[in-house]
């Protein structure tokens, strides 16, 4: 089986490569919904969560609020690395049991494992190649808000991650976001073609 890990920034385009590449028949590990699973007031990640960073990150309900989360950690480094070390080491544990037990006889020839945070753990040496999905700035600043972020908001979560170009320097696929859907999927295609020579 092939592994492949699939980054970029927040609104840079993973999302919408991710999904073109499961209709072509790719398994898909999204880190982040596992990230959500441990957030979920039924996991004891969560509680842990919450002890770090007070009540006021949570519902009416007592249920972790992501967006009262967010505006907390992003922007403020040492926050965000003290979240990043609660909850990464349990992802990270969950992508690795995963892989092994999808390379099993019967498994998918490709598995791709979308994370923004590949490289920055360095996880990315994990895999046999590593693919980022880009755009420009401004599209990821418009796109994250048409999710709902404010431009400040949206600009602080951009500026907590590694910029995009750095990423790039990285990759051994660089799929080009920034222009039509088309075109993202024609690149995200042609680097299916070349995994599949591999795998």
């Amino acid at each position: 089986m092939l592994t492949v890990g699939l980054t970029g920034g927040i609104a840079s385009g993973k999302t919408t490569v991710a999904r073109i590449l499961e209709e072509r028949g790719c398994t898909i590990i999204e880190a982040d919904l596992l990230a959500h699973e441990y957030l979920k007031a039924e996991n004891p990640v969560a509680a842990e969560v919450i002890a770090e960073f007070g009540r006021g990150i949570t519902d009416a309900s007592g249920k972790i609020d992501r967006r009262k989360l967010g505006e907390i950690v992003f922007g403020d480094a040492e926050k965000l690395k003290r979240l990043d070390a609660i909850i990464h080491p349990h992802v990270l544990r969950e992508i690795t049991n995963r892989l092994k037990k999808l390379a099993e006889p019967g498994g998918p020839a490709i598995a791709v494992v979308v994370a923004a945070l590949h490289i920055e753990s360095a996880y990315y040496k994990n895999f046999n190649r590593l693919a980022v999905a880009w755009c420009t700035r401004e599209q990821q600043i418009e796109r994250a808000m048409g999710r709902g972020l404010t431009r400040e908001q949206a600009e602080k979560r951009i500026a907590s991650q590694m910029p995009l170009d750095k990423k790039r320097e990285f990759a051994d696929d660089l799929i080009d976001c920034s222009q039509t859907l088309d075109e993202t999927r024609r690149q995200t295609e042609e680097a299916l073609a070349r995994w599949k020579k591999l795998s």
